[in-house]
């Protein structure tokens, strides 16, 4: 299965609505900025944390933002301008 990057993002208004969001994607991706994730998934892993959202936000006061970036076989700040201080994506490894 091939692997994408995408940045997600979202809007939460409740705390713990919030905290269910943010842990979800800590466990999917990289942490960017405040409310911004970059995570590379494949078409499982996607429809696997698409559901978690789903489950974890209330749709009529919350807002996830996903946003497919390309195939993740492309460095990621390819694609990417950064004004101010640059991106450093965080090295990941795999513990098995």
């Amino acid at each position: 299965m091939s692997r994408r990057h995408y940045l997600v993002t979202y809007d939460i208004s409740d705390d713990k609505r919030r905290n269910r969001v943010f842990q979800a994607l800590r466990d999917h991706g990289d942490h960017a900025q405040f409310s911004v994730f970059f995570c590379q998934l494949n078409p499982m892993e996607l429809a696997r944390l698409r559901g978690i959202l789903q489950r974890a936000i209330h749709v009529q006061k919350d807002q996830v933002l996903i946003v497919d970036l390309g195939e993740a076989h492309n460095p990621l700040d390819e694609g990417m301008q950064c004004l101010g201080m640059s991106y450093r994506p965080p090295c990941r490894v795999q513990i098995v």
